[in-house]
């Protein structure tokens, strides 16, 4: 059994790697920081299930998982954020993630999506389920911020939490000019005005 787990956090990592070493005494787990190195890692070996993080810094996990599925790897692969399901679940899924984790999730949950996934199902819960029937039908009720970009959404969520376009930009491993076009876009798309406007939208959606 060998999980892969890839989250810049290491606390965050090592949590992880308690809970399946206690539930998998026997398997092999290795820790990675980032993009670069999971992407290392996958093609280096494969890997029974792959814990991937969103948030990472430079290229993020939704970004990964679409470079790891473009070259043909097909091992389970668990999204894991600290942000709700509402914002990402959906998205993730039609990436070709096997499900979707809130990292303050309950332990119990965690091992039922890895089990889960490990069996070849996808780890959906009911309220996914239901946005993704609702996606299927067609039925016209995306919100403004569903349209928006994998990326879109990340800057979204950082401006939201308070951060600079620069210290944004620094999070991101991108330029300030970058930064400043992807929120100029934001501003255009969901039709405000400025940072707070933005940051309002978010806590009335619930996306901060």
């Amino acid at each position: 059994m060998k999980f892969l787990i890839a989250d810049d956090h290491a606390i965050v990592r090592r949590g992880l790697t308690q809970i399946l070493c206690e539930e998998f005494p026997s398997a092999k787990i290795k820790e990675v920081a980032n993009s670069n190195e999971a992407l290392d890692e996958v093609r280096r070996e494969n890997w029974d299930v792959i814990l991937l993080d969103i948030s990472m810094p430079g290229r993020n996990g939704i970004e990964t998982l679409k470079q790891i599925r473009s070259e043909g790897i097909r091992s389970p692969i668990l999204m894991l954020s600290m942000h709700s399901e509402d914002q990402y679940a959906v998205r993730v899924l039609k990436a070709g993630a096997s499900g979707f984790v809130n990292k303050e999730s309950a332990t119990e949950e965690l091992l039922v999506a890895v089990h889960k996934v490990m069996s070849g199902r996808k780890y959906i819960t009911a309220s996914v389920a239901e946005k993704l029937a609702q996606t299927i039908g067609g039925d016209g009720r995306q919100s403004a911020h569903e349209l928006l970009s994998d990326r879109e959404m990340q800057v979204l969520h950082l401006i939201a939490s308070g951060k600079t376009v620069s210290e944004v930009a620094d999070e991101l491993s991108l330029s300030v000019n970058t930064i400043s076009t992807y929120r100029t876009r934001l501003l255009e798309k969901l039709s405000l005005n400025n940072n707070a406007e933005l940051t309002r939208y978010a806590i009335d959606n619930h996306l901060a």
